[in-house]
């Protein structure tokens, strides 16, 4: 069976031809590398917020699970989405379509830049944190014979060799950090132990991976370094940010001169914060520095 993009299919002869279960939003297959994901109109009922951006070149696809919190982790659901370029697979959406017949419109391949979380309804009408993939759309001719053998999508690892400007620099969602690549959150969330430098809160929805030279200031390399990177609570990457505070090489929280010290009271903050500086970190601290306020 060809996948052509454009075409309606009906779900069970996919998955006769390329394997996986005929349940459920993600369904990897075990045999032919691909993680087919499928959205409809029902997804709503269960807190799902699935659709392109406004340019459509970005699909922001809700995670595996129906009730209660959801995992990002989730074995062959949202673990095996999370991982698919690293397990060689190849990402396909289905859109349902209205009707009876239970079509669906293959769509078009997908690569995950990054996630984020959200709070939404489950199934059962309770407030819950979901996850967001956000993935890219590739370039798509067809996708043919049952039962293919592993493709050649890069690893994370060789994206970062070869990266090039992603094509989008904000998250959208409740947390305003950066998108870079997944691959960088990974990383930092990673070096940290998924806990805020200065704080040590571990709750990892809050958290925001942020660049230590800006974005806007960095080459492709330093973008995706890890170690222009540094994990944050909220308030600190706000102040982070604006360049209100920094950090000596020594690991020292540095306070701006620009602002009363009661703003940095209120907030708490109290001038005696320390965090953990790995020896790479070093250059981009110094660069920060220069710009405190």
């Amino acid at each position: 069976m060809d996948l052509i993009a454009g075409n309606t299919y009906v779900r069970r002869e996919v998955h006769a031809a390329y394997g996986g279960s005929q349940q459920g939003g993600i369904t990897p297959t075990k045999d032919s590398n691909k993680v087919f994901i499928w959205s409809n109109e029902s997804g709503p009922h269960h807190g799902y917020q699935d659709g392109w951006s406004d340019d459509g070149s970005i699909y922001y696809y809700t995670g595996a699970g129906q009730h209660g919190d959801q995992d990002i982790e989730a074995g062959r659901h949202n673990g095996r989405l999370l991982r698919h370029s690293e397990n060689g697979d190849e990402v396909l959406l289905f859109i349902g379509q209205k009707g009876p017949g239970g079509l669906w419109k293959y769509e078009c391949k997908l690569s995950l830049i990054d996630y984020e979380f959200f709070q939404t309804k489950d199934a059962e009408d309770k407030n819950r944190k979901a996850v967001r993939f956000i993935l890219e759309r590739v370039d798509d001719e067809s996708t043919s014979t049952a039962k293919q053998g592993a493709v050649t999508t890069p690893t994370r690892q060789e994206k970062l060799s070869s990266q090039t400007k992603p094509t989008i620099t904000e998250r959208k969602g409740l947390v305003t950090s950066r998108v870079g690549q997944g691959y960088y959150r990974h990383e930092i969330l990673q070096r940290f132990e998924g806990k805020c430098a200065v704080t040590g809160a571990n709750s990892e929805e809050l958290l925001i991976a942020s660049h230590i030279v800006p974005w806007r200031d960095s080459n492709e390399f330093e973008r995706l370094d890890v170690n222009n990177g540094i994990l944050l609570s909220p308030t600190y990457d706000a102040l982070f940010d604006k360049h209100l505070i920094s950090f000596s090489d020594e690991g020292e929280i540095l306070l701006s001169t620009a602002v009363p010290e009661s703003l940095f009271t209120a907030l708490g903050v109290t001038g005696g914060e320390t965090v953990d500086v790995f020896d790479g970190m070093k250059a981009y601290l110094q660069r920060h520095r220069e710009n405190l306020r």
